[in-house]
């Protein structure tokens, strides 16, 4: 165990001792200073940090230095109560501090007594209550502003983490300190209870047990207690101004000598006019003349220096700006660098749906995008990138794109003061509008005003707002793409989330026998189907098994989703549903298989191109039937040729499932209502 860790248990044990043993007048003295020094520095060091977090173990030390001064309490009145003496320290404190005289050492003893408890502890707990009720109900604002930054590309993912972190702790700590303050109030009370019974049980002992007269008892045990009143109520004051400067400070450039300094002196001419009016009060009143003429000559000098200086940072800083004002030189390596950086997800629009997102004329989107986010990785299993958004003066004014890597695959038209309705199937004539296609989807839709927006309502009409219009969008544009946005560095932070949980599993899959592309291969693999990587145990334990027994990331995909089964299975039938599906002919099925090539780097088809186009068409058409029957088209195959099926539909037909037999759940009914020959 280090030395600072056995220092901690040593002082907490000690306290245990002076509890219960009687202490010696000479370890009494050490002790005492020692509480006094503590005091001493918990106070300095309180003003010199620059926020309360700096200081996080406060709480907890403000319990155990209140828990030590208690101990010495008990341990001080035993020693006055059974010895009458206490050591040189209290002595001293009780005969040189306050001159020997009791009634003036009572009187200061009262008067810190009244300092600390009514003014700085009162105080210093009402600051804690409501810092910690505010600092409460502001985390979810501040998160808020968090995800903001981080979507609009302000702000990294660790530095978002830094912040989250940042917020969790300070309202740990003002709630800790909400409570710790209770310690402080309660120190404050037994301080009065133990001098009351030191000089009422004193008095009586005094005189009944060591035969002292009323006046020698009195002066005796007052001086005594009075002395310890003093020796543990100054570092108890000094501890509780401490409390009160911790609670109150806020985050700021400085420590607290840095901040008063800086902050009361910044407006040199009022310590003109200060000056003016202790000098002043010296002329027209009784006051002695020297007194305000020194304090009024500093104050003036005072002001003078700071308004010099004042004056010289203002001309350094109008240089400063000046030189950053000239044309930079755009042949540096750093502004050329600069300019290659590409974004994973773009969002441009035109000038004309700026109040989509701007907060102040009620746009919602930067919030809008950050439940998209949060929605894709509980749906999707992956962290979507920052989306960056922007607004672009070269498209029509209500004209958006989405970019995937700097190349736009998506865009789409908004009208922001009308309502998008699409029909339930039925035409109802009495609905007019503009004609349009809904964007995510391509179904076919009408942009129509509020005044009808009720009626189509009532029609069946789906009637959408353009901001949920986009935000729709730009879900399924970034749930087609995700396989594209999954990079190795996105697999890492994967890996080593799914590290801290799973450390050995990780370890069998990676970097032997699958390195980090590998497995990027694979998640990419299965995001490219819409299969969610969300669970990755699952995913790891399949990796472990067959990494070693086979380099073909795509076939090892194919297992990986048999293991996903579950998952797949609710997926595409939810709640025990019926499965409607369309088979492969055991002839398409055969001609397939026999087309398989197998070679050192995996295995490849190699069909005739006339025979792939006729395979894609036949599960073209009956994809198409099954659409128009109102079923979501599926094709369902055996294990041995899925993969294969799916390399031939996947560029004309990437939105057709394509599923095998060990990929779903026995207890599933399945119905074939179709079968492609």
């Amino acid at each position: 165990m280090r030395a600072r860790d056995f220092s901690v248990l040593l002082g907490v044990i000690l306290i245990v001792v002076m509890l219960i043993i009687p202490l010696p007048t000479w370890l009494l003295d050490i002790l005492i200073l020692l509480n006094i020094s503590l005091a001493l520095l918990i106070i300095l060091v309180s003003m010199n940090t620059k926020e309360p977090l700096e200081f996080s173990i406060f709480p907890t030390l403000l319990l155990l230095v209140t828990l030590f001064r208690l101990g010495l309490n008990v341990s001080t009145t035993r020693s006055i109560l059974g010895k009458a003496e206490a050591g040189n320290v209290i002595d001293t404190f009780g005969n040189f501090v306050i001159g020997g005289n009791v009634v003036v050492g009572f009187v200061v003893f009262l008067i810190l007594i009244v300092i600390q408890f009514v003014v700085i502890v009162k105080g210093a707990e009402r600051v804690s209550e409501v810092g910690a009720r505010f600092t409460l109900d502001a985390m979810p604002g501040k998160q808020m502003s968090i995800d903001a930054d981080l979507n609009a590309g302000l702000i990294s993912d660790e530095e978002a983490k830094r912040r989250r972190e940042k917020i969790e702790q300070e309202a740990d700590f003002y709630g800790a300190m909400d409570g710790a303050s209770k310690f402080v109030k309660g120190d404050a009370i037994a301080g009065i209870v133990i001098v009351l019974i030191n000089m009422i049980f004193g008095l009586a002992i005094g005189m009944m047990q060591h035969g002292m007269s009323f006046g020698d008892a009195t002066s005796t045990y007052t001086l005594l207690t009075v002395g310890d009143g003093l020796v543990t109520q100054i570092p108890a004051l000094l501890v509780s101004t401490a409390t009160g400067i911790v609670v109150t400070r806020a985050a700021s450039e400085g420590n607290l000598g840095h901040d008063v300094t800086k902050q009361l002196f910044a407006f040199p001419a009022m310590l003109y006019v200060a000056a003016g009016v202790i000098f002043l009060l010296g002329i027209f009143t009784p006051i002695h003349f020297l007194p305000t003429t020194i304090i009024a000559g500093a104050l003036f000098l005072l002001g003078f220096t700071l308004k010099r200086a004042e004056e010289k940072l203002s001309e350094e800083t109008e240089e400063e700006v000046a030189a950053e004002e000239e044309e930079p030189d755009m042949t540096t390596p750093e502004n050329v660098v600069n300019l290659l950086t590409v974004d994973p997800i773009e969002f441009e629009f035109g000038y004309g749906l700026i109040p989509l997102a701007d907060a102040n004329q009620g746009g919602d989107l930067l919030d809008r995008v950050v439940m998209i986010r949060r929605q894709l990785a509980l749906e999707m299993g992956m962290v979507v990138p920052v989306i960056r958004i922007r607004d672009n003066i070269q498209l029509q004014p209500n004209e958006y794109v989405i970019k995937i890597r700097g190349n736009e695959v998506a865009r789409g038209e908004l009208l922001l003061d009308h309502y998008m309705a699409m029909s339930p199937g039925v035409e109802d004539e009495s609905i007019t509008g503009i004609e349009t296609t809904e964007p995510a989807f391509g179904l076919p839709a009408l942009w129509i005003g509020e005044d009808m927006k009720d009626q189509a309502e009532l029609s069946g009409y789906t009637v959408v707002d353009p901001p949920s219009v986009v935000s729709t969008h730009l879900t399924e544009v970034i749930k087609a793409h995700a396989h594209e946005l999954l990079g190795r560095e996105e697999t890492k932070q994967l890996v080593d989330h799914l590290k801290e949980s799973y450390p050995t599993l990780v370890e069998d899959v990676t970097p032997n026998p699958l390195s980090l592309g590998d497995i990027q291969k694979v998640l990419s693999n299965l995001l490219k189907e819409n299969v969610s990587i969300r669970n990755l145990p699952v995913i790891f334990e399949t990796l472990a098994e067959y990494g070693h027994l086979t380099k073909d990331m795509t076939l090892i995909t194919e297992y990986v989703r048999q293991s996903l089964s579950r998952q797949i299975t609710k997926q595409y039938a939810p709640e025990g549903e019926t499965l409607y599906v369309a088979t492969l002919s055991a002839q398409v099925e055969k001609t397939i298989s026999e087309a398989v090539q197998q070679t050192e780097h995996g295995n490849y088809l190699s069909l005739p191109p006339e025979e792939s186009q006729k395979i894609v068409e036949a599960i073209h058409q009956e994809a198409e039937r099954l659409s128009q029957m109102g079923r979501s088209p599926i094709i369902l195959c055996s294990p041995a040729v899925r993969m294969y099926v799916r390399q031939l539909t996947e560029r004309v037909l990437p939105q057709v499932p394509i599923l095998s037999y060990n990929e779903l759940e026995p207890n599933v009914e399945v119905q074939s209502v179709g079968v492609v020959t």
